[in-house]
């Protein structure tokens, strides 16, 4: 079959009667797509769920750290009784 006697067969296929979709395959259609939904969702908030847990255990870490104090020096010792 060249390109030419498929596109001329689509068009057929299309110009045609519309056939009617049989109610099972129907009900199963909605069936499936409710459960991609379920699980997107699920997906997403499970997500969510974690980012915000990392946000929190970033933020305790970093106040109960403070990496951005400058450790003290250990190299000198401490000037007193001058």
């Amino acid at each position: 079959m060249s390109g030419n006697d498929r596109d001329a067969a689509v068009r057929r296929l299309l110009q045609g009667p519309a056939r009617p979709v049989p109610p099972e395959i129907h009900t199963e259609a909605v069936r499936r797509g409710g459960r991609m939904l379920r699980r997107r969702t699920l997906a997403r908030r499970i997500m969510w769920l974690l980012l915000c847990a990392a946000a929190v255990a970033f933020t305790v870490w970093a106040l109960t750290a403070r990496p951005w104090v400058e450790p003290p020096s250990d190299t000198t010792p401490p000037l007193t009784g001058w």
